[in-house]
């Protein structure tokens, strides 16, 4: 196992860590272990490209890795004791579009019997986004951060998580064809 999927592996054992620090409300730790996984995110795609250690188990785990903490930080700022918070409708309709994203690719793989997965800059900039609303609301419980900065970062997210929905399910459409 390559040095790449290491970084993915220890990516996901910070998922609970990450929970644990939310759940006894240090936000400041919380965000250190966020920010490490941030971090071996961009290095084990850099590595797996640079010294071609780009395997079948990497491009499995790494989407799942990423989806996984960052639904898990969107759950758990939510349902902590945290003083600032995502708003429900917001988790509610960024998780959901990823269900919305994995059924559709479920339902065009059994129908044409493949899937052509093409990240999209949108599908990017949603990622962007939604890692920077959870730095900013973690940063919100930490210094004092202006209402309207953690709202604009909430509803720019949101923006990019609703057009990169679209631009998903007109691809989506179009591999039907």
């Amino acid at each position: 196992m390559g040095l790449a999927n290491q970084l993915t592996i220890l990516r996901i054992f910070l998922i609970p860590v990450f929970i644990i620090l939310i759940g006894y409300n240090k936000p400041l730790y919380a965000l250190i272990v966020f920010l490490i996984a941030g971090i071996t995110d961009a290095l084990d795609g850099y590595i797996a490209r640079r010294f071609n250690q780009i395997t079948t188990i990497g491009r499995i785990l790494d989407p799942i890795a990423d989806k996984a903490l960052l639904v898990s930080s969107f759950v758990f700022i939510y349902t902590s004791q945290l003083e600032v918070k995502f708003p429900y409708w917001y988790v509610v309709i960024v998780i959901s579009r990823d269900i919305y994203l994995i059924l559709g690719s479920a339902v065009i793989y059994f129908i044409k019997g493949h899937l052509e997965v093409k990240p999209s800059i949108f599908g990017k900039a949603t990622t962007f986004f939604q890692i920077l609303s959870v730095v900013v609301i973690l940063l919100a419980n930490i210094t004092e951060i202006p209402k309207v900065v953690v709202d604009a970062t909430i509803y720019t997210s949101l923006f990019f998580t609703i057009i990169s929905t679209l631009t998903y399910t007109y691809d989506g459409i179009q591999q039907l064809k």
